[in-house]
């Protein structure tokens, strides 16, 4: 009787085994979905690090590009501008730029931004507006470059990325003056204006260009009495 029971409960515990080995594959089968294979392994690991679908580069710049601007906002934009680079107002000028800002637009005096940075010698403005396409032959209302003035009033530093940035170097202005004449005739003939003249030389200047009243850059140099400039303009040849 012992050997009957032990042999039921052997029989009992294969049958339990065998239905439970049953459910696990029909669990697996029902996992893979109908008309594909058992897969009891993990996908590989290349399918879960699939990457992310690129952005086309369209829509990255549409997204950088200034929102275009009816012709008075662009207007009020643009005067805003010239204001700040007045106020030698380096980061609003730089967010003024960002947002679509003109630096070739004039005020009413004829003043841009980049203009008047280069005949104060707001350097980093200056800097900025270049950056940003200043057209470096634009004219003031005296019909000069930013060259002129900066040269007239000594900005060593100006005058120097001016005339990297190709700014013409003989262009005369309504008074008849190059920027040579302004640095000569309207300042002290002092250190600064002589590095000015000595930059201006070694740009290509040309010291025989004549004011209105018939003066080379050497004549007037020599009247005026700054002899450390005639001689730069001599040794220039």
């Amino acid at each position: 009787m012992r050997r009957f029971r032990t042999w039921r409960r052997a029989r009992r515990a294969a049958a339990l085994l065998a239905l439970a080995a049953g459910v696990a594959l029909c669990l697996a089968a029902c996992q893979a979905g109908p008309g594909e294979p058992q897969r009891l392994a993990s996908p590989p690991s290349s399918v879960l690090a699939s990457p992310e679908p690129s952005v086309p580069a369209t829509s990255t710049q549409a997204a950088t590009t200034a929102p275009v601007l009816s012709g008075e906002a662009q207007a009020q934009l643009d005067q805003e501008l010239v204001a700040a680079a007045k106020a030698n107002n380096v980061a609003l000028v730089g967010e003024l730029i960002g947002r679509g800002g003109d630096v070739n637009a004039k005020d009413a005096i004829q003043d841009s931004a980049f203009l008047y940075a280069g005949a104060e010698g707001f350097n980093d403005v200056l800097r900025l507006t270049l950056a940003a396409g200043a057209d470096v032959a634009s004219t003031n209302r005296y019909g000069g470059t930013a060259l002129i003035p900066a040269s007239e009033h000594g900005h060593v530093e100006t005058v120097r990325i001016l005339l990297a940035a190709r700014v013409p170097v003989n262009h005369v202005n309504n008074l008849g003056w190059t920027a040579m004449q302004e640095a000569i005739l309207l300042n002290n003939g002092g250190p600064r204006q002589q590095d000015v003249v000595r930059q201006l030389l070694d740009a290509g200047g040309d010291p025989n260009i004549r004011d209105p009243q018939g003066r080379t850059a050497l004549e007037n140099a020599e009247r005026l009495g700054f002899v450390e400039i005639a001689n730069l303009i001599r040794g220039n040849g």
